[in-house]
């Protein structure tokens, strides 16, 4: 007698329909009343008043009237395109972010470097290192105001002392204010960036260092091609992120020079807050806070694909 098997069916894969789709997850609704707590503040805080501002943009708010706020649609945006002075702030805005931001990282990644060796009262350094951070910003230019007093600043005296002349006025000179400013930024900002760069260096295998010293690598083709792999993530991160703090920069330099002289230093935050509380233009100031923020996301976008993608090349 001939028995004959019949052919079991073929097994499905673990967690696929027959349609070759992978089963819906059930959404556990209980989730988000565990974020509900994290998303509130950023709702009330951040997402509801940005959209506040973009409606107000398209108005004709302004302080002290009388009439109702009326809706004029891109009027606003219009005006701007042909505001001289909102487009020269805008410029002294990107000389002020480009020129805080590049010289701040290199003399960070210098610090960084140093505070990774293995120094005497390295502790004690490192704590000086930050004391720059943790000064409020008000404090910092009061402090600098001091630093470039024109009649009893230590710098003036300096320059007295050594016979390189004195007494100019660095904040209030056309050609001085703005590199002045400048170097303000850089020392109140770079603590930050040391930090997160000196976080970097000391997550880095010292096996790989040993190894390339070890085949004869010098210190710089150690930093080359050790340590720097190793910081890009962070210098990506840290550069873009200064970027856009030094670009929305208002206490450090109102403070300062509060956008003297001339217009020298007024940062478009500046140009912004004096529209809307110096002359009412609430409307006009909300749009010129959104061609900020439009502006300055699709070029930060532009670098972090362009760095991303160079990086995944390399």
């Amino acid at each position: 007698m001939t028995s004959v098997t019949e052919a079991s069916p073929p097994r499905r894969p673990a967690g696929r329909t027959p349609g070759g789709a992978r089963p819906r997850r059930a959404v556990d609704h209980g989730a988000w009343f565990l974020v509900l707590p994290a998303l509130l503040p950023i709702l009330v805080l951040s997402v509801g008043p940005l959209l506040y501002g973009i409606m107000l943009a398209f108005t004709d708010a302004q302080s002290g009237r009388t009439e109702p706020t009326q809706w004029i649609g891109g009027l606003n945006f219009r005006d701007l395109l042909h505001d001289t002075l909102f487009w020269e702030s805008f410029r002294i805005g990107l000389v002020w972010a480009v020129g805080v931001t590049v010289p701040q990282f290199l003399l960070a990644l210098g610090l960084a470097l140093l505070l990774d060796q293995d120094l005497r009262l390295r502790w004690l350094a490192r704590a000086l290192a930050i004391i720059p951070w943790a000064m409020p910003e008000v404090v910092v230019g009061i402090m600098w105001r001091l630093v470039y007093n024109p009649d009893a600043g230590i710098l003036n005296e300096t320059l007295r002392d050594i016979g390189l002349g004195g007494g100019r006025d660095w904040l209030s000179g056309l050609a001085t204010a703005l590199p002045a400013v400048i170097v303000v930024g850089v020392w109140a900002g770079m603590p930050q960036t040391t930090v997160a760069l000196l976080a970097g260096l000391q997550n880095t295998p010292r096996e790989l260092h040993e190894a390339a010293a070890v085949d004869g690598a010098s210190a710089w083709r150690r930093f080359r091609t050790v340590t720097w792999p190793a910081l890009r993530p962070i210098a990506l991160a840290i550069t873009a992120l200064n970027l856009i703090w030094n670009f929305n920069s208002f206490a450090l330099v109102y403070v300062l020079t509060s956008g003297g002289p001339g217009g020298r230093t007024r940062l478009p935050m500046l140009f912004a807050y004096e529209e809307a509380f110096r002359y009412g233009q609430f409307g006009y100031a909300a749009a010129m806070g959104c061609v900020m923020v439009a502006v300055i996301s699709i070029a930060l976008a532009v670098f972090l694909a362009g760095r991303l993608r160079g990086g995944d090349d390399a």
